[in-house]
């Protein structure tokens, strides 16, 4: 289980390997994304909270990236945050997710990007549910729902 002395530590050291990597021109990805899905992933824009389709979907499945289908978080670890985005304790697999340290708008706070596609996801806070601690609050625009591996 990550902790948030991990995820410091891989913002500060080094990300974990992807199993694989997807690599696309700014051409590919803007014919592949919708506008919202592009500025949010790629431009790294925030959709307004509690605006996104998977802000209260509970549905049992897995959350995959929206660029690259590369699965992120299961619907197990799910849950209700407040913030008006989808929020979750942990990753599927630990090489997953990239831990950026973002600077921006004068406040210091860990970026989360798809490890595979380099598409941004959200951020991630140490005020989430025990055990982990952790909250990585994903905009909705950057992942899809898949039901067919309900657990």
């Amino acid at each position: 289980m990550l902790t948030w002395k991990d995820i410091i530590s891989f913002a500060t050291k080094g990300n974990p390997e992807p199993d694989k990597r997807v690599e696309k021109s700014e051409e590919e990805w803007k014919a592949q994304l919708t506008p919202e899905q592009y500025r949010v992933m790629r431009k790294k824009g925030t959709e307004a909270p509690h605006t996104g389709a998977l802000c209260t979907s509970y549905e049992a499945g897995q959350y995959n990236c929206a660029g690259c289908d590369t699965p992120l978080f299961d619907s197990n670890i799910k849950f209700e945050s407040g913030t008006g985005w989808p929020s979750f304790t942990q990753p599927i697999k630990e090489n997953a997710i990239q831990y950026i340290k973002d600077t921006t708008f004068g406040m210091v706070r860990v970026e989360v990007l798809c490890n595979t596609c380099d598409s941004h996801l959200g951020h991630i806070f140490p005020d989430g549910p025990e055990p982990s601690g952790l909250r990585y609050c994903v905009n909705s625009e950057s992942m899809v729902l898949d039901t067919s591996v309900a657990n």
